[in-house]
């Protein structure tokens, strides 16, 4: 009797430890004031001062916002600095050389061929040149050069996109580049370490008439083309790419035909050195519409935010998932996950599965910066 009481507290000691040792190898999710206003579907930048660009979305019930705010890592708190020039979701929003942004197309009741200039500085938006086409839910890659690689997204007409467009800070303007073999949105664009952009799924059309891509294709900035690359595991749109620190890619969640009922739990890993794609873990939730809510650790690790109303991580090295502890109340879906500088993640805004939006942000932080 007295050896299997004592088994059983071993047992029992062993689950607390592996347990404590989940968590201090995670970190957890923490709520703190919220934004000004609600909003999804928006960007949510770093700058090169720490703090966080909250630019445009939408509201509940569909209409663009121009608000834009200001996070402060320092404060925790969110701060109204003015309006774009033109109300915008579904935009970009990039870091140029010089650390100003750029904010290119998006949506306002038709779609936007116009940017805008934020300099951090001043604090203040100015016009910028207009690009080739408008386009809203297009992907925005800097290049290795600073230039930025715009390409795909939904255009006039409901039109669905191949062209692909190069800004280059240098001239202030938008030129075409070579196009896509498809037209793409919900697609991703990473940009690898041989300089090149891995594009990945997306779909086109709509409703019965919808078409999602299990292909990918790369863009080559020395020859301004793109190349069909190898095919992901399975179709995907509305799901993430981020690059890992050993330069391969990591693509995870997203949906089939079927929408939220259709959204996927699993991950996997693309190598562009070998050309191939394979399915490496799945997630505790199923996930979509999470594209800009995962972010690459310091320490290697991933951190998966969007899509759910909670978050996880993802270990390369061990190619597991495990649980964050805190949650975020409802599913977030259209929302930003940014990495601060001192190792933790803002996440902020999305809406529910009742489509509501909200103004709400938590904070990831890290229980071990060490954490491989």
């Amino acid at each position: 009797m007295t050896t299997y009481i004592l088994i059983a507290v071993f047992v029992a000691i062993a689950f607390c430890q592996a347990t404590f040792e989940t968590r201090a190898a995670g970190g957890r999710i923490k709520e703190i004031a919220g934004m000004a206003v609600g909003r999804a579907a928006h960007t949510s930048t770093l700058l090169e001062d720490g703090r966080v660009l909250i630019v445009g979305g939408f509201r509940t019930g569909g209409g663009s916002l121009g608000q834009v705010e200001i996070f402060t890592p320092r404060s925790g708190v969110f701060e109204t600095i003015g309006s774009l020039s033109v109300a915008r979701a579904g935009h970009t929003a990039t870091v140029l050389p010089d650390g100003k942004v750029l904010i290119a197309g998006g949506f306002d009741g038709k779609y936007l061929d116009s940017s805008e200039i934020f300099d951090p500085k001043t604090g203040r938006f100015s016009p910028g040149t207009r690009l080739t086409v408008p386009r809203s839910e297009h992907t925005a890659t800097k290049l290795s050069d600073g230039r930025i690689l715009l390409a795909g997204g939904v255009g006039t007409g409901w039109t669905f996109l191949s062209e692909a467009e190069i800004y280059d800070p240098r001239t202030g303007r938008f030129s075409a580049t070579g196009k896509m073999s498809t037209p793409r949105e919900s697609h991703t664009a990473t940009l690898l370490p041989n300089g090149k952009v891995l594009i990945t799924g997306g779909h086109k059309d709509r409703r019965t008439a919808m078409t999602i891509f299990a292909t990918t294709e790369t863009y080559d900035p020395s020859t301004n083309t793109f190349k069909p690359a190898a095919d992901l595991t399975i179709k995907r749109h509305k799901h993430d790419a981020i690059l890992l620190k050993d330069g391969r890619v990591l693509i995870s969640g997203g949906s089939d035909e079927r929408d939220s009922q259709g959204a996927y739990n699993s991950l996997e890993i693309f190598d562009a050195s070998s050309e191939r794609s394979i399915k490496v873990a799945e997630t505790a939730k199923s996930r979509y519409k999470l594209n800009g809510a995962v972010v690459r650790l310091p320490s290697g690790m991933v951190l998966i935010a969007g899509g759910s109303d909670s978050a996880e991580l993802f270990n390369p090295t061990t190619l597991k998932v495990s649980s964050v502890d805190g949650t975020f109340g409802s599913k977030r879906l259209f929302a930003t996950a940014t990495l601060l500088k001192d190792g933790r993640v803002l996440i902020a805004g999305g809406y529910d599965e009742m489509t509501r939006v909200g103004q709400g942000a938590w904070i990831f932080e890290p229980n071990d910066a060490r954490m491989e």
